[in-house]
């Protein structure tokens, strides 16, 4: 649309999306020389406007200067703001977040395309600047990459143009309103428009201009844009490459283009002659030959450099292009990649920094794509809008297979409280939001479309079905033929299936998941979004890794997601925490459904990552006693880069290390032997790790990364009968009062209480280790994922029973080696349930406990099995014999190894944004709680290992607590011993059990036993 002056009403109106903005192009840079091409830097030719800016806020549009941009307004009273940046993090307006719901749900009675009128916040923004020197007489253009939701801009009283669509560029032509010397550039931007009923993601509701902005010009002739295709032979060895351009400006008349490709090492492989300019245009076909395949594995890249030499043979621009051959198809119902079947080891990845919002940088980003390389993902979806240019640069790179998402989300529009009620969906059928949503993805894939990490376009996300999403799927299907086409709302609307070439669900169970395969489906199937990792999450994952080997058609998923979308906050007290929605007194919110990250807010590695590494190895490795099976699931890449070490630990410590070359081909097997010596060795537990490190520093990862890893735990029997040291067993002493028994083994004193039914002192070596005596536990403090069971309504009564267990009896004998009392207790949630607690204080002056549970028909789920007690926060360093080193459940301890692994006790709580169970450790021996002296206890397993958390809080206390500063000042280490404790979960946040074989069922016997012990 051409417009000369600017109208409000455009925000209303679905059909004016854009005015006067340029035609989307592909995102090449360009040059002068070719030593500038070479080298890749910042471009002369553009000139950033990044920075300070002068800024007003007006809460709604009737509030807003409505006169600013013209030339004899003056900005000097207004304030300052920074772009890039959003409105609402520096100072101004709501911060809100949202899941589903629409943001004025509740507040203002809308349906679309209309908005609210009383809170649609109007940022005034104003910069001034000068043309670098030689650009005066050249055409000036403005690229704005990401302004939300909709903007005017204006140049010198002038206006310029409008633009919606938040998450791709709007570039306008600047030239006819430049003058000498100063130039006032005024942008206005407005929170809600037309655009908002389309971008209903799951994430905070943010305005203003928050990706870069700068101007640029072009040569006399100038490439425009570029459209690379590359094709393999049938034999996947031989490429082809095709260059389509579009060149404008007035010396394109005889211009002539010449190009040349050259591979990583910058040997010249093909040159294409002087190619005249035609209307325009410009066609490249060569076969290239033999050529180096891209794939995420193997990410080699080609750079062709395109040169543009005027009538006068002058060289006016260089465009340097990365070049990665691969092909992405369907064969036989299945998606491959070069000829090879695919799995996306996937993840979802919203833009996100604590501070900035969605305003990332560029060490936001190399963090990000180190980090999910270094962890076996392979796969990104951009959840849910394109992301920074950038971006699937790195992608292209680092080697990542991209899923680019349009900014397409209409959840709020048909599905209500969970249930799907599409009575005013859009875009549905409606022809009237047909050409703004087909924006959207025509902007995307003109930018995107030479990226070779992108295999597939999105269709956007939760929008439903509908006749506009299909014809967007065919406009994919039609100018770019090399990808294939995802969207998974046609699940919930099945009259237009074709949309998308793969089955594609969310957070569908794996039995129902196997239920499709096995229904001779016709497409593929992929999860675009499974694992719900919010808080402690990432239960029962494997279930659907398994599904990988087990079905050819099912192709992978991407776990929800990357990052915890957090922002910091100061509490009353000025200390920093990381808010979610609600903390900013934003309604109506989603709360801390914004948590869902396998990455901190903070973008630190979350304890959940030990579990995805390892899951989504390509290379398994599987040691036994004598060697290691090695099975290289990789497609195009062997193990040569790779050292494999393998280690021998008895009891947790080392006994032989050693390293192997080995080489193994892709999708490949093979036995290496390990010089392990099993049969000489003597008594006792042993583990056998193995793992594949890397030689050298890549890009993603330091030399010594761990890629891949397997461990083999096998007990030695003894060759010969341990005999007991009788310098260490001393004479039991037992004092038995009215209230208190006493028992005393050398320098272990023990007291049991009559009154209070357990044991209420346990000094060893003269130091006290029980500050709060140990009771019988039947509650966890409620993760995410329990709370979206309704674990508080359907298991409370544990909680219940655990606040105060009734001792109704207690036994006690001696014999000449020991003393055992045990103490019987009633619980509040049925007469027939009955918990004992035996300790017996042996001669050697350890303690033996043996806690038992008899159940009863009728009640609920147990969530843990335990005996929890308090001792002094002095023990602040715990050790432990476990499986580790992150914290680990009885469905998340895939990743988990077997090994000595240490910590700080405050460190063992997770920081999920909401206090929750978190620091358990699964298959313990034993575990030494020590003050910074050294001293303490021993706890150890008897007959099998037990699981363990030591913490510094209460399980009731960090139920309480909604945020980490509403927890108490630490006043105790808080030991809880526990037989079995519940998964996890994580197939999704709000109604998923944790699978049967992860419960605990409370009608049977259960029991579990350790020892304390001194140091």
């Amino acid at each position: 649309m051409k417009a000369t002056h600017a109208d409000i009403n455009w925000l209303g109106d679905v059909s004016v999306f854009e005015v006067n903005r340029l035609n989307a192009y592909s995102d090449h840079r360009y040059y002068r020389t070719m030593e500038e091409a070479k080298a890749s830097g910042a471009m002369a030719m553009r000139y950033n406007l990044n920075g300070t800016w002068k800024f007003n806020y007006a809460i709604r549009p009737d509030c807003r200067p409505e006169g600013f941009y013209k030339q004899e307004f003056s900005s000097a009273g207004w304030d300052d703001i920074e772009v890039p940046g959003h409105i609402q993090l520096q100072g101004y307006g709501q911060i809100q977040y949202v899941n589903t719901q629409y943001p004025w749900d509740g507040l203002n009675d809308l349906r679309p395309p209309a908005l609210p009128q009383d809170q649609n916040p109007v940022g005034s923004y104003i910069r001034t600047f000068h043309l670098p020197t030689g650009w005066q007489n050249s055409p000036v253009y403005i690229s704005f990459q990401g302004v939300e939701s909709a903007f005017y801009v204006w140049l010198n009283g002038q206006f310029v143009g409008y633009g919606e669509d938040s998450f791709t560029p709007s570039d306008f032509d600047l030239t006819p309103f430049l003058q000498d010397g100063e130039n006032k550039l005024a942008v206005e931007v407005y929170q809600r428009s037309t655009g908002s009923w389309l971008e209903d993601q799951d994430f905070w509701r943010f305005s203003g201009i928050f990706r870069d902005v700068y101007l640029y010009t072009v040569p006399a002739a100038h490439i425009r844009d570029v459209r690379v295709v590359t094709d393999l032979d049938k034999s996947y060895t031989n490429g082809t490459l095709n260059v389509d351009l579009k060149l404008e400006g007035k010396a394109t008349a005889g211009a002539k283009v010449e190009a040349e490709l050259r591979d990583a090492e910058g040997n010249t492989v093909k040159t294409f002659g002087g190619i005249e300019v035609t209307n325009g245009l410009v066609s490249l076909r060569e076969e290239i030959g033999q050529v180096n395949l891209w794939s995420a594995e193997i990410p080699y890249l080609y750079r062709l450099y395109i040169q543009v030499y005027d009538a006068a043979g002058e060289l006016v621009e260089v465009v340097p292009q990365a070049v990665g051959f691969r092909t992405f198809e369907m064969i036989d119902k299945v998606m491959h990649i070069n000829g090879k079947r695919i799995v996306f080891k996937g993840v979802n990845r919203h833009e996100f920094n604590p501070r900035r919002g969605r305003a990332v940088t560029k060490e936001d980003m190399l963090w990000d794509v180190q980090t999910i390389k270094q962890n076996n993902m392979n796969a990104v979806r951009t959840s849910h809008y394109p992301n920074q240019s950038l971006w699937y640069e790195l992608c292209d790179e680092y080697g990542l297979y991209v899923i680019d998402e349009m900014n397409l989300e209409t959840h709020g529009s048909w599905q209500k409280l969970g249930a799907v009620e599409p009575s005013w969906v859009i875009p549905g059928d409606h022809p009237e939001w047909h050409d703004i949503v087909m924006d959207r993805a025509v902007s995307m894939v003109e930018r995107d479309k030479n990226h070779p990490s992108i295999l597939i376009w999105s269709c956007g996300n939760e929008s439903h079905g509908g006749e506009v999403i299909y014809k967007v799927s065919q406009y994919f299907k039609t100018a770019d033929p090399t990808r294939l086409v995802h969207y998974e709302g046609v699940f919930h609307d099945r009259r237009f299936n074709d949309t998308s070439d793969m089955e594609s669900r969310m957070y569908a169970k794996p039995a129902d998941i196997e239920e499709f395969l096995n229904a001779n489906p016709e497409k593929p199937y992929i999860s675009c979004e499974y694992m719900h990792a919010m808080g402690n999450s990432i239960g029962g994952m494997h279930k659907y890794t398994e599904l990988e080997d087990k079905y050819p058609m099912y192709q992978g998923g991407f776990i929800w997601d990357y990052i915890d979308q957090a922002i910091y906050k100061k509490d009353r007290y000025g200390k920093e925490f990381l808010a979610y929605g609600g903390d900013f007194g934003d309604r109506p919110s989603d709360y801390s459904f914004c948590g869902d990250g396998i990455v901190h807010a903070d973008r630190r590695v979350s304890a959940k990552m030990q579990e995805v590494k390892f899951l989504y190895q390509n290379i398994k490795l599987f040691p036994d006693r004598e060697g290691v099976k090695i099975v290289n699931g990789n497609l195009f890449a062997d193990t040569s880069e790779f050292e494999l070490v393998y280690s021998l630990d008895r009891e947790g410590h080392e006994v032989l290390r050693g390293t192997l070359e080995v080489n193994v081909g892709p999708q490949s097997e093979t036995v290496v032997k390990l010089p392990l010596d099993v049969e000489s060795l003597a008594g006792g537990e042993y583990a056998v790790n193995t793992a594949f490190v890397l030689k050298s520093a890549t890009l993603w990862a330091e030399k010594g990364e761990e890629v891949a890893f397997g461990q083999f735990v096998f007990a030695q029997e003894k060759s010969e009968t341990a005999v007991s040291d009788l310098n260490l067993t001393n004479e039991i002493q037992v004092v038995e009062g009215d209230v208190n028994i006493g028992v005393r083994v050398g320098q272990t004193h023990v007291l049991f209480s009559k009154a209070f039914g357990t044991l209420v002192s346990l000094k060893l070596s003269g130091q006290e280790t029980i500050s709060q005596p140990p009771m019988p536990l039947f509650w966890r403090a409620t993760t995410d994922n329990d709370k979206g069971t309704a674990m508080g309504f359907e298991l409370g009564a544990w909680y219940a029973a655990s606040l105060l267990p009734r001792c109704v009896n207690w036994k006690a004998e001696q014999n000449p080696d020991q003393y055992r009392i045990e103490f019987t207790y009633k619980l509040n949630i049925s007469a027939d349930v009955q918990v004992k607690v035996a300790y017996t204080v042996r001669a050697d002056g350890s303690v033996h406990v043996h806690n038992t549970y008899k159940g009863a028909a009728g009640l609920p789920d147990l969530p843990i099995h335990a005996l929890s007690f308090k001792t002094s926060p002095e023990f602040e360093n715990v050790e432990w014999l476990a499986m580790g080193p992150e914290e680990n459940y009885a469905d998340r301890a895939f990743g988990a190894r077997l090994g000595i692994h240490d910590s700080k006790v405050t460190d063992t709580v997770a920081p999920y944004l909401v206090p929750q169970e978190s620091g358990n450790r699964t298959g313990v021996r034993w575990a030494k709680l020590t003050d910074n002296a050294g001293r303490g206890f021993k706890i150890e397993s008897a007959a099998a290992p037990v699981e363990l958390n030591v913490s510094p809080y209460t399980a009731f206390e960090l139920e309480n607590a909604q945020h980490a500063y509403e927890l108490p000042p630490v006043h105790y280490t808080v030991v809880t011993v526990a037989g079995k404790q519940m998964g996890v979960g994580g197939d999704d946040s709000w109604g998923a059990p944790v699978h049967p074989e992860y419960r605990i069922a409370s009608d049977g016997e259960l029991q579990f036993e350790f020892f304390i012990r001194a140091l």
